[in-house]
């Protein structure tokens, strides 16, 4: 009976984990894309910059193809500090269209992070809008995405909208760990409570952020969160603590990225701030322990209560029952979610093997914390 008892939490804990993960989704709202109506406010995309060239070049072509009026659209790429020609592509391209200009960042200041202080550069520089777009430069846009997320905070009243973009994966590194992290994240968070106005939690991505320029002057702006490596979470969790309304939602049919070109530059982008990500030591130690044994007990506990019931236990031949009902779910989920994000059905087999690479850049990024040594493009923040 106790192996029955153990199969059974499995099957549990799996179809839990999978009701709450579909409901996450549910809850994420999406954006609709709408063409631009009258009176569209004055608005400032702001694009941090450091050593960009691989990327900036399309990111800034779709924000020029964006259907907004461009009298009141303006681009302000901030070059923080590059060792690259990212701003000699951007200054090439603004002398072609007066919408777009380049900002150069100052050296870093001590103590603040250099995101922060290129967002602030940009701010500085776009007096007169009345929102703010904060946007990647890995990212690509479709031309109605300003003005789609321009209407949708205005219906929603909302001074801070933050979109979560389509993802392009193409090497092994991104198909294998960025699935699983977008499933981890669904079996933790409970958009549910975190999105609710009375609520003192908060998602949100920097990759793209459109802030209205009243509440992000009201709470200090970046300048606020100039130390965190997690300046967007911060500054939206600065935001709904003043009073402001704070929404993520799904921007994937108008915003893609490709964030990582493989290991080189996934393992570190990812360590420099997941053990923050997942709310500290303790918890980073529990998730990853958790990860790893949850994601190998899919494929062993089956066939270890298969091995006993071909050796004569009657126990495990029906323990063995919803283990492999357990086991056939969770993988049904992960392949169905492989199709979801475009990659090959393969990666929904081996999906242990990513919970647990993901579980060792967990361990690796919380090493990093405690030793105070995070680096992100050439720099090591304490």
């Amino acid at each position: 009976m106790a192996d029955f008892a153990f199969a059974l939490a499995w099957l549990a804990v799996v179809a839990w984990l999978i009701k709450r993960a579909m409901r996450q989704r549910e809850l994420l709202r999406p954006l609709q894309p709408v063409p631009p109506g009258d009176g569209c406010p004055a608005t400032c995309i702001i694009v941090p910059a450091r050593d960009e060239s691989a990327n900036i070049g399309g990111c800034v072509r779709s924000l020029l193809e964006q259907r907004y009026p461009p009298s009141r659209l303006r681009i302000i790429v901030v070059d923080d500090n590059s060792s690259d020609d990212t701003a000699a592509i951007v200054a090439r391209m603004a002398a072609r269209d007066p919408r777009l200009e380049l900002a150069r960042a100052a050296p870093l200041r001590v103590g603040w992070q250099g995101k922060v202080q290129a967002c602030c550069t940009g701010v500085a520089a776009a007096p007169n809008a009345d929102w703010l777009c904060f946007i990647d430069a890995d990212m690509r846009s479709h031309p109605l995405l300003l003005a789609s997320a321009v209407a949708a905070a205005h219906r929603g009243r909302l001074d801070l909208l933050s979109l979560s973009p389509r993802h392009d994966l193409r090497s092994f590194a991104e198909r294998l760990i960025i699935p699983c992290g977008h499933y981890l994240l669904a079996f933790l968070q409970d958009l549910a409570h975190i999105q609710n106005a009375d609520s003192d939690e908060v998602v949100a991505t920097g990759q793209f952020m459109l802030v209205r320029r009243r509440a992000y002057a009201s709470g200090g702006g970046h300048a606020a969160v100039a130390s965190s490596i997690r300046e967007d979470v911060e500054l939206a969790r600065l935001l709904k603590s003043s009073g402001y309304r704070v929404m993520l939602q799904d921007g994937s049919r108008l915003l893609s990225t490709r964030m990582y070109t493989g290991w080189r530059t996934l393992w570190p982008g990812l360590a420099k701030n997941l053990s923050d990500m997942l709310c500290g030591p303790a918890r980073t130690l529990m998730i990853a322990a958790a990860s790893i044994v949850l994601a190998w007990a899919a494929p062993l506990l089956p066939a270890y209560e298969m091995a006993r019931c071909v050796n004569g236990s009657g126990s495990a031949c029906v323990a063995s029952v919803p283990a492999i009902a357990g086991s056939a779910a969770a993988l049904a989920f992960h392949i169905a979610s492989a199709v979801h994000f475009g990659i090959p059905v393969a990666y929904g087999f081996i999906f242990p093997v990513g919970y647990t690479a993901g579980a060792a850049i967990a361990l690796d990024s919380l090493r990093r914390k405690l030793t105070h040594r995070v680096s992100w493009k050439g720099r090591v923040y304490p």
